[in-house]
């Protein structure tokens, strides 16, 4: 974890200058990407000794006002925010396989009463653990998918061998994934098949890797979404994203149609 709180660190500092803090740019020529360590530690009110060490993942007795000064020093939203907690102060979790899981049949029955709605429940993994009809109709056909196929992150960063008969996700989609593995990622840091899956989409898509080597962590829960079907063509419909109360690890992902025409 140390290494993905430097990586994390230094990925949003090169995504700012001197002059978003306020601070003078200094000579033309830099020899890093966006602000210096001394800068962001002048920004955040610590010594550049201390912020060294946060970076080098030495976080031991690090306060929660030094965590709140460097993540308003880096002009974190609320999910850069939470992932930087995290990362600083990993959760303890205990030994053991984690027990796998396991949707509620009154949750089913109502993904099966959205006729005109995909819907899906994904897991901590992302992993597709529900889905009703129109899900297999306008997302893909998981039915006839094995377990490790079932997985939304690996729907959307699909090689592009598979582009043609797959369906295609925009970037406000992609990004959401990156944002839900990374915080899933903070949250069980033990976890080795969460560790795979991102190793294997690191190998396999290049639109993942610069997606997460960016250090973005956002979320976006609603809005519209464009997704483009190898038969039913370029859908455009609205995403709504509701965690269940029971298990903060499952989530219920369901689509309308934006345009009523869309519906057959």
């Amino acid at each position: 974890m140390a290494s993905d709180l430097g990586d994390f660190l230094r990925a949003r500092r090169a995504a700012l200058s001197p002059g978003d803090l306020g601070l003078a740019a200094g000579p033309a020529r830099r020899r890093v990407r966006g602000l210096r360590r001394e800068e962001l530690a002048l920004a955040a009110g610590i010594s550049v000794d201390y912020y060294v060490r946060l970076e080098q993942g030495r976080t031991r007795n690090v306060s929660d006002a030094v965590i709140d000064s460097v993540a308003d020093a880096l002009r974190l939203g609320p999910d850069e925010r939470s992932y930087l907690r995290h990362l600083v102060r990993p959760p303890r979790q205990s030994p053991g396989r984690t027990a796998p899981q396991r949707v509620r049949p009154g949750l089913r029955r109502l993904m099966d009463q959205l006729h005109d709605a995909p819907a899906v429940v994904l897991g901590r993994r992302l992993d597709v653990l529900a889905w009703n009809r129109a899900a297999l109709a306008v997302l893909d056909d998981f039915a006839t998918r094995s377990a490790p196929e079932r997985n939304f992150a690996r729907l959307v960063f699909a090689p592009d061998r598979a582009a043609g008969s797959r369906p295609r996700f925009d970037d406000a989609t992609a990004e959401e994934v990156v944002g839900a593995l990374r915080l899933s990622a903070a949250r069980h840091p033990d976890d080795p098949g969460l560790t795979a899956l991102v190793d294997e989409l690191l190998r396999d898509s290049g639109r993942f890797r610069r997606l997460w080597s960016s250090g973005t962590v956002r979320r976006r829960p609603h809005g519209p979404r464009t997704v483009h079907h190898p038969v039913r063509g370029t859908l455009t419909m609205y995403l709504e994203t509701l965690t269940l109360p029971d298990d903060p690890d499952q989530t219920l992902l369901t689509y309308t149609n934006e345009n009523p025409a869309q519906d057959a």
